[in-house]
């Protein structure tokens, strides 16, 4: 597998949580679960995906924008989830700011997927492609 298929495999579990999530009602068990585990995995992927995807294109002059503008975009994600740790989840806010949160993050994985992706292919090796894949393999299952 390589770094690519890896985030895309992460990347479908975050459509999917965030899918069901808002289509959860009240400050029910199951928003509550499903919010603990959106939460979980938008914060590993951007912590595994800076080190393991963003950090060796960082180094680069032709993808060092596109690096920074996703890194942006993770802290967006967290201030989203922030907020949405502080509003109560019966509130109309709080399903509100979590269709923000999910429009944001489409966006981002769109971007990656379409733009990023193709950038980061032309300048990694297959070999690199690979362990990278599997030492953001390794982060996401600790």
């Amino acid at each position: 597998m390589d770094i690519f298929a890896a985030l895309r495999s992460d990347h479908e579990k975050q459509r999917l949580l965030m899918k069901v999530l808002v289509e959860t009602t009240g400050d029910s068990a199951s928003r509550r679960d499903f919010f603990i585990d959106l939460k979980h995995q938008l914060t590993q992927h951007s912590i595994a995906e800076e080190r393991y995807f963003y950090a060796p294109l960082i180094k680069l002059d032709s993808t060092i924008e596109l690096a920074r503008h996703a890194i942006a975009e993770h802290h967006e994600i967290d201030e989203f989830i922030a907020q949405l740790e502080q509003t109560d989840m019966d509130s109309p806010v709080w399903l509100k700011t979590m269709k923000a949160l999910q429009h944001k993050v489409l966006h981002h994985l769109a971007e990656e997927e379409r733009e990023f992706f193709q950038q980061a292919g032309k300048h990694l090796t297959n070999g690199q492609k690979t362990e990278l894949a599997a030492q953001y393999q390794a982060e996401m299952a600790d």
